[in-house]
């Protein structure tokens, strides 16, 4: 019985083994050599974009991969695109709770956890800048599971879109005007979707194109204007019965000059030198400017981590921008993994499945460590309970090591407590009042300032349980007859009046007393 891929196609083992669109010397699919960046025009660019929308797209894929040869400012913007995306960890999740496929979901863990995935995920990024990208996956069959044991990149060149649809990828063949099909489960073929359209028409090179070649003329101007600036213009001038002889050793004297620093020339002829005015600098150098945040623009979607110095907040802002950017490159490779190589591994190894397991690339949010820090400075002194394996993640520090000297606050500790039972009068009377917070008792620094309150509050729990004892065994006694949680609520509303809470409301009577007396004498 044949093994079929998602889309009822025969999966052949023989196929998955070979090496199918490898390189040739002289066939259709060799590596090219033709430059397209030099001497480019607008008439010439404007011709290989229309060209690339009609089907051939070679000198396209050639400039797109000049511009990142040559434009410094575009291949830092779109490393920095394709960096983002690199650097986010890829993860499995599981189609069910289910053993069965959670024993799936660990083989595709496995499966991206290979060093030769992350290279191939390295080259799918590619098509970002080009449009598309392709790797081809040799599949080692030799043991189990079938896995791609090998991935390799292949020359976007070597492939063209189907005349008809213009979305469909096929291979190049020779003899074969419109290409062949990809055989099912062999290449991995990555589309970012950057627009709506055709394919090849949503590359970033496309867009930033024209800025390329502008910026190419800028540049080229410029630097002609630097070879001559600061050099004085040299004017020659001659008598009005100089001879065609006398003119061209004059000329001869001035390229002389321009030279060696130095020349010969009659009395009767004269060579004066203008001042060159700086003129050139800004504005070569502000079309320049322009143009590269143009790209970064299109490139990034912002240009403030890229160019501009400008303040926190609009920096936070603009980095927003490319949090999105970053989902979104991060959510479409995610898809191209789960469909061109996690479903065919799952179904030539486990077979078909009512659902697969995703890979996703999620984009961590960045953390505000000051506001975090400020937070848990206010909150867990009033009680908010934190793990403190969440609080070292957030801020990346490990577990400190056994024997590992620890950093402490440097206020003194407090002496241990001591029960309430332990000491007798005077000892208690030395350590000090019962502490409000523990119900122990704890030893005072001698320096220490004692508060006639500290004092009156450690008298009033002096003994506390004794007139707190009738109450809560009569509470004790409602709630253990109690058959339901109404009928308890009647029974404590039926005892709300007979509580024995004369002694407790007494006690609290003398206490707010003296207290109001203490606030009212004031200190000393």
């Amino acid at each position: 019985m044949a093994l079929l891929d998602q889309f009822g196609r025969p999966m052949k083992p023989a196929v998955l083994r070979e090496e199918i669109s490898g390189p040739s010397l002289t066939g259709i699919r060799r590596h090219y050599d033709e430059v397209v960046a030099s001497g480019l025009t607008p008439g010439k660019l404007a011709s290989i974009l229309r060209e690339a929308v009609e089907g051939d797209a070679d000198a396209y894929l050639t400039l797109a991969e000049e511009m990142e040869e040559r434009d410094l400012h575009y291949r830092s913007q779109i490393a920095l695109r394709k960096g983002v995306l690199l650097g986010l960890e890829p993860q499995v999740e599981a189609a069910t709770d289910e053993a069965r496929d959670q024993e799936i979901a660990e083989a595709v863990r496995d499966l991206i956890g290979r060093p030769q995935f992350s290279e191939m995920i390295e080259d799918l990024v590619d098509g970002l800048g080009k449009g598309y990208s392709v790797a081809e996956m040799i599949w080692d069959t030799t043991s189990t599971p079938w896995e791609p044991g090998t991935y390799k990149w292949r020359d976007p060149r070597w492939f063209l879109f189907d005349k008809v649809d213009r979305t469909t990828l096929r291979m190049k063949e020779d003899g074969a005007f419109n290409g062949v099909d990809l055989p099912p489960a062999k290449f991995i073929v990555h589309i970012p979707k950057l627009k709506s359209g055709i394919p090849i028409r949503g590359g970033l090179a496309r867009l930033a194109a024209w800025a390329f070649m502008l910026k190419s003329y800028t540049l080229r101007d410029w630097a002609e204007f630097a070879e001559v600036y600061g050099k004085p213009y040299r004017v020659g001038k001659y008598g009005p019965g100089a001879s065609e002889d006398d003119k061209a050793v004059l000329l001869r004297a001035i390229r002389d000059i321009a030279a060696d620093a130095g020349a010969m020339i009659p009395d009767s002829m004269m060579i004066e030198f203008i001042e060159a005015s700086n003129r050139g600098e800004p504005v070569f150098g502000s079309l320049a400017e322009y143009l590269d945040k143009q790209v970064s623009k299109g490139v990034l979607g912002q240009t403030m981590s890229s160019d501009d110095g400008a303040s926190r907040a609009q920096a936070e802002v603009h980095n927003g921008v490319r949090m999105d950017i970053a989902k979104m490159d991060g959510r479409q490779l995610g898809r191209t993994i789960s469909r061109q190589l996690v479903i065919p591994f799952v179904l030539l190894n486990y077979g078909p499945q009512k659902i697969y397991p995703e890979v996703t690339f999620p984009v961590p949010e960045p953390e505000d460590l000051k506001a975090l820090t400020d937070n848990l400075a206010k909150l867990v002194p009033m009680g908010l309970r934190v793990g403190t394996s969440v609080i070292r993640d957030k801020l990346q520090i490990p577990d400190p090591q056994p024997g590992e000297e620890i950093l402490v606050a440097p206020a003194s500790r407090p002496a241990a407590p001591v029960p309430v039972e332990a000491p007798g009068r005077a000892a208690a009377a030395a350590l000090g009042p019962v502490c409000a917070g523990c119900g122990q008792r704890h030893a005072l620094a001698a320096s220490a300032p004692t508060d006639p309150l500290d004092s009156l509050i450690g008298a009033a729990l002096e003994g506390w349980e004794r007139p707190q004892r009738p109450l809560f065994v009569k509470i004790r006694s409602e709630w253990m007859a109690a058959t339901s949680y109404d009928d308890l609520k009647v029974r404590l509303d039926a005892l709300a009046g007979s509580l024995p809470v004369a002694e407790q409301a007494q006690v609290l009577a003398v206490m707010t007393m003296i207290a109001r007396g203490l606030g009212e004498a004031g200190p000393g």
